[in-house]
């Protein structure tokens, strides 16, 4: 029995070093717009989503927000081990836990290098630098119910935004 993990890049947002503090940059318009479009497409896929985790930077968090408003999920929680600090493997207790509710569709907000580098360590236990993921791409995991899902994970959706709009 396998989980469905669905890693998410924040949208397109306002230029790095633009804030005083990077972690309030926001999405740019053009980033809700086409953020909205994903989400829409992913809607219409039938995608949907047990539990959104994000990152609790604001670029991240509306990216997730706009998930859910799209009707992707209806439970949205912020995490420190999604922002650009976060480690997959202090997140792993985390993911034992949700593994144990019984839900079997996670979707994980964050930012690069970490959602690539935690792609790459899912699927082949270390980070080879392989995976490009681009703002709004989408990342689809099959992780083991039970064990350690690191390098026992099955890459099976790589998406970038463009072939969602």
């Amino acid at each position: 029995m396998t989980l469905e993990l669905y890693l998410i890049r924040h949208g397109l947002a306002g230029e790095h070093g633009s804030y005083a503090n990077d972690d309030e940059r926001p999405l740019t318009e053009e980033g809700q717009r086409k953020t909205r479009q994903v989400a829409e497409r992913l809607h219409k896929l039938d995608i949907r989503f047990d539990h959104v985790l994000t990152s609790p930077l604001v670029r991240a968090r509306q990216t997730a927000e706009i998930l859910c408003a799209a009707g992707l999920s209806q439970s949205l929680e912020a995490s420190r081990h999604l922002a650009f600090d976060g480690s997959l493997l202090d997140w792993l207790p985390w993911f034992d836990q949700w593994r144990q509710t019984g839900a079997k569709t996670l979707a994980l907000v964050g930012h690069e290098p970490c959602l690539s580098e935690w792609t790459e360590r899912l699927v082949w236990g270390e980070v080879k630098h392989h995976v490009v993921f681009k703002k709004a791409g989408v990342v689809g995991l099959l992780v083991p119910q039970t064990g350690n899902p690191v390098g026992n994970s099955q890459l099976f959706w790589l998406t970038p935004p463009r072939f969602l709009i």
